[in-house]
């Protein structure tokens, strides 16, 4: 730098003096005149002279390589037409006018249908059996997806209870406990009637039994609505199933609405006092209670049906009770087992016992009128003359039974 320019320090100076010295409206904000005048002096390029500068051969050749570049980087890909803005269909839809598919969808059902195959090969199903089985399956799954079932008031699937429920219990109840069903002619066809049953076993399973021997062996493949104890409807997958299956609560209004629409019903008087006495009192009927069902037979006109079942008491022999620890969980009873707890999982497994279950000639109350219901003494006496039959029934299946096994 020569001495006679001025140095940096001096320009600043200069420039400091000047925003000084000017006018404090113009410093910072601009007026709106000066916004127009300055909008003014910004004129727009006229329109030619876009169109002379578009066509000079160094902008020509800049879009052709740039052009020519994109190309190369860049594959072409077809686009279809979309249809115009007024066409009622102006959503795309693919070939033969279906819904999109869902991705695996066709893998899945050819997965299915295998392991059908296979399941319907190990049950000694062949041919066109097998094909008609794998068919009703798949139909049934598609009406499940799509709502088109029925279940009535109380929860009853009769779709779920044939395709489902009966299936998972048919083996157990002709090759593990070999059931043998008598009387069971004195089951009416149609209208209502109520199964009065002993209750044993420590776990209910002659519950499940009773129901298929009534759905298989009647001549009417009749469903039979059981009346449970408030504890299977607490129990959150076991309520569940057990209402789809056809048991609702064992309550007087909801027999009576039951038998009152035609409906064949099951009933356990003894309840929790039956399935969880001891093995040392095997085949011993615990009291009936008040006769609560006696009285909705009375009111609708149902004959009351005896049922004596032998064999459910083998199944798991109860020797113990841990009550302390029944009274945690919350169960009437905590069985201790010969084989629960003490071979683990194992022992969860019910013993293979011979079961026979007989129904006994009906006890007419249709004769009697509703208004015998309102007779205690009346009441007493069919309770009584019930739980009598089933016990003098029980000792002589067992004395006809050759074996518990056999």
């Amino acid at each position: 730098m020569t001495k006679g320019e001025p140095g940096k320090g001096a320009a600043k100076k200069t420039t400091a003096k000047k925003i000084a010295s000017a006018p404090k409206s113009a410093s910072i904000t601009t007026q709106p005149a000066e916004i127009a005048a300055a909008a003014k002096a910004r004129k727009r390029p006229a329109r030619k002279d876009i169109r002379a500068a578009a066509a000079h051969p160094s902008m020509r050749k800049r879009t052709t390589a740039a052009t020519t570049d994109d190309a190369t980087e860049r594959p072409l890909r077809a686009v279809p037409d979309l249809p115009e803005l007024g066409d009622a269909q102006a959503t795309p839809t693919p070939t033969g006018g279906s819904s999109y598919p869902l991705p695996g969808l066709e893998t899945a059902v050819s997965t299915l249908v295998s392991a059908l195959r296979v399941a319907g090969s190990a049950a000694g199903l062949q041919g066109e059996d097998l094909e008609a089985r794998i068919a009703q399956a798949l139909a049934y799954l598609r009406r499940r997806v799509t709502g088109d079932y029925d279940i009535d008031e109380f929860g009853f699937d009769p779709e779920f209870t044939e395709e489902v429920w009966l299936p998972l219990l048919r083996p157990i109840y002709k090759r593990w406990f070999r059931v043998e069903v008598r009387g069971i002619e004195n089951v009416p066809a149609d209208g209502s009637a109520l199964v009065v049953a002993n209750h044993s076993g420590t776990v209910p399973v002659d519950g499940l039994m009773l129901q298929v021997a009534l759905h298989d062996q009647h001549p009417a493949h009749r469903h039979v609505r059981m009346l449970g104890a408030d504890l299977v409807f607490q129990s959150p997958l076991v309520g569940e199933l057990a209402r789809k299956a056809g048991t609702t609560l064992a309550a007087n209004a909801d027999a009576e609405r039951l038998l009152g629409t035609g409906q064949l019903t099951a009933v356990f008087p003894e309840g929790f006092k039956g399935v969880g006495k001891p093995f040392s009192e095997r085949y011993r009927l615990q009291r009936f209670g008040r006769g609560g069902f006696v009285s909705a037979a009375l009111h609708t006109g149902a004959p009351i049906i005896p049922c004596s079942i032998v064999g459910a008491e083998e199944i798991y022999p109860m020797i113990g009770n841990a009550k302390s620890l029944a009274r945690m969980l919350g169960f009437p009873y905590f069985p201790l087992t010969a084989t629960f707890p003490w071979l683990g999982p194992l022992g969860a497994i019910p013993l293979p016992s011979k079961w026979i279950i007989e129904f006994g000639a009906p006890v007419d109350t249709a004769s009697l009128g509703p208004e015998a219901a309102d007779d205690p003494m009346l009441v007493f006496d069919l309770t009584d003359q019930v739980r009598e039959t089933i016990q003098q029934t029980l000792y002589s299946l067992l004395l006809q039974r050759r074996s518990v096994f056999w």
